[in-house]
C-alpha cells in the first residue's frame, strides 16, 4: 500500500500503523484543507494541518492507529512534524517511524546535514529506508520518496524496489525417516453431536 499521501498541493503525509486509519485520517484533513484553499484561494501553511490532525487524533486518544510524518513547504518556509495517535506533535529536522524505524534512524542520524544537496539527501533517504526494509520483515520492499519544494512536488514511485536474495548452498532434501521419533502419544478427540429441530416462524 501506499505509505506517502497526498494533502495538499504543498504538503504531503507518511503513514504508519494502521493502513486504513492513516488512509482515512489523511483524506478527512485534505478534504479540510481543499476547503480552505477555495475559500482562500491559496495553499494552506504547514501548521494548520498539524493542528487540524492534532484535534481530530486527541479526540479519539489513540483509538486511531495512525503515526504520521507531516510535510510541507509554504510562505514561512519548509517543515517537518511528526503527529502520534494520542496527538502530540513535535517539529524536527528528521525523522523515522514505522516498524523499521530504529534501524532507518541509525543511517539519518549519521548521514543528516543541514544543507544537503538534493541528491545527496534522496540517497541518505534510500539508504535509511532500505535499511528499514532489510531489518523488518513488515516494510514490504518499495522505496518511493517525495520532494517538496517551492517549485513543486517530485513524487517518485518506486524510486527504487529494495530486496535482497541469496543463493541456497545446497539443496535441503531429507529422506523420510531421518528425524527420529522420541515418543509418541496419541489423544483421542471426543466429539459430541448435537441434533436440534429449526421450526419456521409464523409471520402471517
Amino acid at each position: 500500500c501506499e505509505k506517502i499521501h497526498y494533502v495538499s498541493p504543498n504538503i504531503y503525509c507518511c503513514g504508519a500503523g494502521t493502513a486504513a486509519d492513516t488512509q482515512k485520517t489523511t483524506d478527512i484533513l485534505s478534504s479540510n484543507l481543499s476547503i480552505f484553499s477555495l475559500n482562500s484561494g491559496r495553499n494552506p501553511r504547514v501548521v494548520m494541518a498539524v493542528n487540524i490532525l492534532q484535534d481530530m487524533l486527541y479526540r479519539y486518544h489513540g483509538q486511531i492507529g495512525a503515526n504520521l510524518i507531516l510535510g510541507g513547504v509554504d510562505c514561512t518556509g519548509n517543515h517537518l512534524y511528526t503527529v502520534g495517535p494520542y496527538g502530540s506533535v513535535n517539529k524536527v529536522p528528521y525523522l523515522s517511524m514505522g516498524s523499521g524505524d530504529l534501524a532507518a534512524l541509525g543511517i539519518l542520524e549519521d548521514g543528516f546535514k543541514h544543507d544537503l544537496e538534493l541528491e545527496k539527501a534522496k540517497e541518505l533517504v534510500r539508504a535509511a529506508i532500505h535499511a528499514g526494509i532489510m531489518s523488518d520483515l513488515g516494510s514490504g520492499n518499495n522505496i518511493d520518496i517525495c520532494v517538496i519544494t517551492r517549485e513543486g512536488v517530485d513524487y517518485i514511485r518506486p524510486f527504487q524496489e529494495s530486496e535482497f536474495r541469496d543463493d541456497r548452498k545446497i539443496k535441503y532434501r531429507y529422506r523420510p525417516g531421518t528425524t527420529p521419533i522420541l515418543t509418541e502419544k496419541v489423544v483421542p478427540l471426543k466429539v459430541e453431536i448435537v441434533q436440534e429441530t429449526v421450526q419456521q416462524m409464523d409471520t402471517a
